[in-house]
């Protein structure tokens, strides 16, 4: 499904909430990981941390987007939402290469560590994170920043739950190589969930065709026309994470009405195939393509 051509209501006011939850976690799993000597804990302080900025980012990156275009910059600071998708997946890998060098050396030099108060934190991560997730349901499948903060809030949960099995573990059996075993874990899940992220804000930086946009459907639409006798010069990009734009020229017949076509063409674009931004040249066939007039709706 192609991200949509605007963002759901109250995404930002989302974000907002989900930064202050995320500042709590971090809080409480750093002070009670040096606390408790878990390293688990403290991966997870530190993965949170890095969704705190990664908020911070999306967030900035959402109002600035929504500023106005100017003389100098036509399409206003839209794409600064696929810059901020970007950076927070780069990131994250950071962050759990981090996470991944402290657990490797904690398995060769295992300390004591207070399970009780690891689950009770991890315990508090779940239900704060789930909750920070539930914020961002219904704008995942329109933003991909959104989407990025729903993975990495339900991924947090998911980890939390996993730092809480670690800390029981640790309270029957006494086994001390589970804390650092469950911080490699976390960062084998962050990085799973970070690559499809890193994936498809790298390819809109690079203006690529925005996943769930098929080229080879549109073109067949466009040919499939009366009006039109031949399609060229087809291109389809992300102008931000939820916003799409597509410029093509056409070879129409002679007594085609202009306004009619362009109308049609941009009401399907915009229905059927999730483009908010269509820009049609028609030609008819006799002139070169520059000196062709330019029609943008």
């Amino acid at each position: 499904m192609p991200y949509s051509t605007s963002s759901a209501p109250g995404t930002n006011a989302s974000f907002k909430i989900a930064i202050v939850l995320n500042v709590l976690i971090v809080l409480l799993q750093a002070v009670y990981g040096f606390l408790s000597h878990s390293v688990a804990l403290v991966a997870d302080a530190g993965h949170n941390l890095t969704d705190v900025l990664s908020l911070l980012f999306a967030l900035g990156a959402n109002i600035l987007a929504a500023r106005p275009p100017t003389k100098t910059r036509t399409y206003g600071f839209r794409r600064t939402t696929i810059l901020a998708a970007l950076l927070n997946a780069m990131i994250l890998l950071v962050a759990t290469g981090a996470i991944l060098f402290a657990a490797i050396e904690r398995l060769g030099h295992p300390v004591p560590v207070e399970g009780a108060t690891v689950s009770i934190v991890a315990g508090i991560g779940i239900v704060l994170n789930a909750l920070s997730a539930w914020f961002f349901a219904k704008g995942r499948k329109v933003d991909l920043n959104t989407k990025a903060a729903f993975l990495h809030m339900a991924g947090d949960a998911g980890v939390s739950a996993g730092v809480v099995l670690a800390g029981l573990i640790i309270i029957w059996t006494g086994t001390l190589w589970v804390d650092p075993l469950m911080s490699i874990i976390i960062a084998a899940v962050i990085t799973a969930g970070t690559w499809s992220i890193l994936r498809d804000s790298f390819n809109l930086a690079a203006d690529a065709v925005p996943e769930g946009i098929d080229p080879a459907a549109i073109d067949s639409y466009l040919l499939g026309l009366q009006e039109v006798t031949s399609v060229h010069d087809l291109h389809i990009w992300g102008m931000s994470t939820t916003q799409i734009a597509l410029t093509v020229h056409l070879i129409v017949k002679r007594d085609v009405s202009e306004d009619v076509l362009l109308s049609t063409i941009c009401t399907a674009m915009h229905d059927r195939f999730g483009i908010g931004h269509t820009t049609v040249q028609i030609e008819r066939g006799a002139l070169e393509c520059e000196l062709a007039p330019e029609h943008v709706v």
